[in-house]
């Protein structure tokens, strides 16, 4: 592989700082294998409306991509993954993720989790609790699937920034979630995570739930925070 092509894009200045976090958005995607060598990612206008972006922001995007080798795109087709070194676990050198730190990781986590809580217990439909029962139903079910747990929180937590009904701040801790899938949280996680502490953690989600769906913005922020402060207990303790 040719290292020099593909370093650092992350931070080409000749492009927009929209246009590079979706880049990192896009690029953490393909790495994690959510969107593997050989298939074609989402159309323009599906990854804009996903994104909370134009069209435009997004086209640019994809030639940074392109210009790197790792998507070629097809006219008439759309946008294929062409770099079978994505891959790999390891973050692309200059990635969001290769500068993202654990304790970057917890910090942005602590900043944006309880006032999302807070604008989602504020903004939640009954819809939207409806899909976040049954997504806690789902946690529940698990007993030992450390995969199947942690797919299950990243759908409560999407859930949780999809009711904010704030698209930035949805395609922010979007960015967070993938960042975290880069190994450092999911190391930890297979650890740490016992059968005992799942049943912990969804004994927690439940609290929140109930907390959200009787719209207790008070204890649903502190049961995010109480949750968060156990995050970085575990951190430290492996530091």
């Amino acid at each position: 592989m040719n290292q020099n092509r593909n370093t650092a894009f992350s931070n080409d200045q000749s492009v927009g700082k929209t246009v590079r976090i979706v880049v990192d958005k896009l690029l953490v995607r393909i790495q994690s294998g959510e969107y593997p060598p050989d298939s074609r990612l989402p159309s323009e206008r599906a990854l804009a409306a996903e994104l909370g972006v134009s069209r435009n922001t997004v086209r640019e995007a994809l030639d940074v991509l392109e210009s790197r080798d790792m998507v070629r795109r097809r006219q008439g087709s759309g946008s294929f993954v062409t770099f079978e070194s994505y891959r790999t676990e390891a973050p692309l050198p200059g990635s969001v993720g290769e500068r993202t730190s654990p304790l970057d990781h917890l910090i942005v986590r602590s900043i944006i989790e309880p006032e999302m809580i807070r604008l989602a217990v504020m903004n939640m439909t009954p819809r939207d609790l409806e899909e976040l029962a049954q997504v806690v139903a789902q946690i529940e079910a698990v007993r030992t699937d450390l995969n199947e747990f942690i797919r299950c929180e990243e759908a409560f937590y999407r859930s949780i920034a999809h009711a904010t009904r704030n698209p930035l701040l949805e395609a922010c801790y979007d960015l967070t979630i993938e960042v975290c899938r880069q190994s450092f949280r999911t190391a930890l996680m297979r650890k740490h995570l016992t059968p005992d502490r799942i049943q912990s953690y969804q004994v927690r989600f439940n609290s929140l739930f109930n907390a959200i769906a009787t719209r207790d913005v008070e204890a649903a922020v502190e049961i995010t925070k109480l949750h968060l402060i156990e995050e970085q207990r575990l951190f430290l303790h492996d530091t």
